[in-house]
């Protein structure tokens, strides 16, 4: 959560209320599901809310605490409320009135052949800041290496039906005339949340391209030994009886070309969002490329400069600099970056790779930075502090 002390106003961003995958039944939008809500902090009363996902199902819970920042906006100043999103969507609020700073559109997209659901037929998309990735892909954005591997790219692709980030599941068994729905986007996550500069009001978000597509299985195959799974105890199982009609299935066997991505590089970046203005400023590469692409024997002679082959970085602002991991993928290290173009200026170790985020303070006249690193598994189990060398 978030607070703003001055108004009295504290602003919850919410997950959606049941199972990922099917919703039918839960019929409606389903607020408060996927939303930022705001409440009085003295009356626990609603002052304003907004939802992101009408009726969610996508697992698009709202990944990071609400930002809160004072901006200037065609020289009116606002008192922002910025929430960012799984789906490389960033939405902008007047915080005091719940009011969208740019305008917000309703689009129809996609809606489900499962038998008993029920989707919204639009979903609220910002026109302003634009996505971080596409809401689909593009011809443009294939991967275009070598000739055949785009061949090859685009040839997978056309047994598929691709979207942008709302593309509903299909049931097992279905009778479509592709092998299943895709849809496409890119945002971040719980483990690498946005950073702010309240100084410039520049917001600084990770991202890589993704897509992804889901199969649901009627709820009755999941009860019983027949969702058997292996623990250090032995064999286990479902207990009770499920009461949804539909569950999560399996995947649609998405891959892209040779064990390539699908997409164009960049693979993961991060990208400077003046929010002021709504416009993206610059983005950079995040990783080069691993040792998995520069030995792909379709890739040898082929420059590989900025890949971004890492994976969606850690951020945080101080001074001049913003400073940046690479991620669970990338080797374990700290970026510092010219925050004004998101130039590299230096590079120092960490014990293992930094998640979820940083801190810094001030201890007897020398600056320190604490970062959150995981260490032999994908949830933070240690803090690394450095400390910044004396100014000369």
């Amino acid at each position: 959560m978030a607070a703003d002390l001055e108004r009295g106003i504290v602003y919850i961003p919410t997950n959606a209320p049941t199972i990922d995958y099917y919703g039918g039944f839960r019929p409606g939008d389903n607020l408060f599901g996927t939303s930022i809500i705001a409440l009085d902090v003295e009356t626990g009363e609603r002052v304003w809310h907004f939802q992101t996902v009408h009726h969610p199902i996508w697992n698009y819970d709202l990944p990071n605490v609400p930002i809160l920042v004072d901006v200037n906006v065609d020289g009116e100043e606002v008192p922002m409320a910025i929430q960012t999103t799984k789906q490389g969507l960033t939405f902008a609020f007047n915080r005091e009135t719940g009011e969208p700073v740019w305008p917000i559109e309703e689009v129809e997209v996609p809606q489900s052949v499962v038998p008993g659901e029920q989707l919204s037929p639009t979903q609220p998309i910002p026109t302003r800041p634009a996505p971080l990735e596409a809401l689909g892909l593009p011809e443009e954005n294939v991967i275009d290496f070598t000739p055949e591997l785009r061949a090859e790219a685009l040839e997978i692709m056309s047994n598929f039906r691709i979207g942008g980030p709302y593309m509903p599941p299909l049931p097992e068994g279905h009778n479509e005339p592709v092998q299943g729905w895709i849809g496409c986007s890119g945002g971040l996550n719980i483990t690498n949340p946005a950073s702010l500069d309240p100084t410039t009001g520049i917001l600084y978000q990770p991202s890589g391209p993704q897509c992804s597509g889901r199969l649901v299985q009627p709820g009755t195959n999941t009860d019983g030994d027949t969702h058997s799974c292996t623990s250090s105890e032995g064999d286990c199982w479902t207990t009770g009886t499920t009461v949804s009609d539909w569950v999560q299935g399996g995947g649609v066997g998405w891959g892209g070309p040779q064990g390539l991505p699908m997409h164009k590089p960049p693979y993961h970046r991060i990208t400077a969002i003046d929010m002021n203005t709504g416009e993206h400023l610059w983005w950079q590469p995040v990783g080069e490329a691993n040792e998995r692409m520069r030995r792909h024997p379709a890739l040898q002679g082929v420059d590989l400069t900025g890949v971004g082959g890492g994976s969606r970085a850690v951020s945080m602002v101080t001074g001049s600099l913003l400073l940046t991991t690479r991620g669970m993928n990338g080797p374990a290290v700290l970026d510092a970056r010219n925050k004004a173009t998101g130039e590299l200026v230096g590079t120092v170790e960490l014990p293992a790779p930094g998640q979820y985020g940083m801190m810094t303070y001030e201890h007897e006249g020398d600056q320190y930075i604490v970062v959150q690193i995981a260490q032999g598994g994908v949830f933070p189990a240690s803090l690394a502090a450095l400390r910044l060398p004396a100014a000369e």
